[in-house]
């Protein structure tokens, strides 16, 4: 293959940082296009400053590159698939951003492949929702636009369908799970198909964002397979080529519903750059690429704790606990180049890699309680 192509990155944050740091490893050059001049990615790669959702400013990036990939689904699909029409390669399909960007068609999606998922019903406004009392405590979700626990309302009661969106949506029963959990997957133009091992979600309980990650997750055998087949299934009738990531509910009766899915790197595969034989950064390439699939492997196992913008705190980042966080052995800080912080905002990740898994949860609290960004 010609190794000196030119990879084309709409995003530029901490994913598409990340992906540069392996892509560097290749020798590819790494262009990047975001509206935020302040972009992680700015200042090591080819930067382009502009609106991911502006057909020109997406086309004109996308048209001086040999291969398109994306850190972020809100992207202009028309210019995506005009790019794709005109013999760019372009990683994931824009057919199946157009899908993924769409809660309701990701749900419909679930429900015509008979992928295991919890019951929902499309709506498509607030008066629409106050029809459907009788599914409470549910979850509506905004169909598109939503991010990052953004677009989530949680409805216990009557009185929370007020809180609903008055905008296309979807409710979903309400799942009593026993853990969250996640499998990357990925799959090459040759159609080779590769599974990461299924990891463990904390969640921030009022943001809706990851706070602690472990690998491997604490299931069975079989629980561990069933899931990997999941994410294997999804991403093959997809027949999309990329990383995809697969977020599941396993439920208390040990049945797996799938959550929602995103094609991209994501928070949930952060560990693989210091805990598996292949990163995800590194396997996204490959694929994108078409290059063989590496090996999954776990090589130990893995927390990851995300570093968030301390509540009441706005303005220039400054860390606290640095010293002590990196006295504890297998500590490994990733930082992503954000100059300000506000609450809650990812500012970075920290992977710790342990052979006892007790020890690392004991260390998972240590950095979660030592280490602060404030301002």
């Amino acid at each position: 293959m010609n190794i000196n192509r030119k990879l084309g990155v709409f995003g530029g944050g901490q994913l598409g940082r990340m992906l540069i740091q392996s892509a560097i490893n290749f020798n590819w050059e790494v262009r990047t296009l975001d509206p935020d001049a302040q972009a992680p990615c700015r200042n090591i790669s080819h930067f382009t400053q502009g609106a991911l959702k502006d057909y020109q400013t997406v086309y004109e990036f996308g048209k001086s590159c040999d291969v398109l990939t994306i850190e972020i689904e809100a992207v202009n699909v028309e210019a995506l698939k005009q790019l794709e029409k005109e013999g760019v390669k372009v990683f994931p399909q824009p057919h199946i951003i157009e899908l993924i960007q769409d809660k309701r068609l990701q749900k419909q999606f679930y429900r015509q492949e008979q992928i295991p998922t919890a019951d929902f019903v499309l709506t498509e406004n607030r008066e629409e929702l106050m029809r459907y009392q009788d599914w409470l405590p549910a979850v509506h979700k905004l169909g598109k636009d939503g991010y990052d626990g953004r677009g989530v309302q949680i409805l216990r009661s009557v009185e929370d369908l007020s809180k609903g969106f008055d905008a296309p949506g979807v409710l979903e029963r309400m799942i009593p799970f026993e853990k969250e959990l996640a499998v990357i997957v990925a799959r090459n133009e040759s159609g080779e198909v590769k599974a990461f091992p299924a990891v463990e979600m904390a969640f921030h309980p009022e943001h809706n964002l990851v706070e602690y990650l472990f690998a491997p997750a604490e299931i069975s055998q079989a629980t561990e397979v069933k899931a990997q087949e999941i994410a294997q299934t999804i991403i093959s009738k997809l027949g999309m080529v990329g990383l995809l990531a697969v977020e599941m509910f396993l439920t208390k009766e040990g049945e797996i519903l799938v959550n929602e899915i995103a094609p991209r790197p994501h928070n949930s595969g952060h560990h693989t750059i210091e805990a598996n034989q292949v990163s995800q950064y590194e396997q996204h390439l490959r694929a994108i690429m078409n290059l063989p699939l590496g090996d999954t492997e776990a090589l130990s196992p893995a927390a990851m704790v995300n570093v968030l913008g301390e509540a009441g705190f706005s303005g220039e980042a400054r860390y606290e606990g640095l010293e002590e966080i990196l006295q504890l052995k297998g500590v490994h800080l990733h930082l992503y180049g954000k100059t300000l912080t506000k609450p809650f905002r990812k500012m970075g990740h920290i992977t710790i890699t342990d052979q006892s898994v007790e020890s690392l949860k004991e260390k998972a609290q240590f950095v979660k309680k030592h280490f602060k960004v404030k301002a």
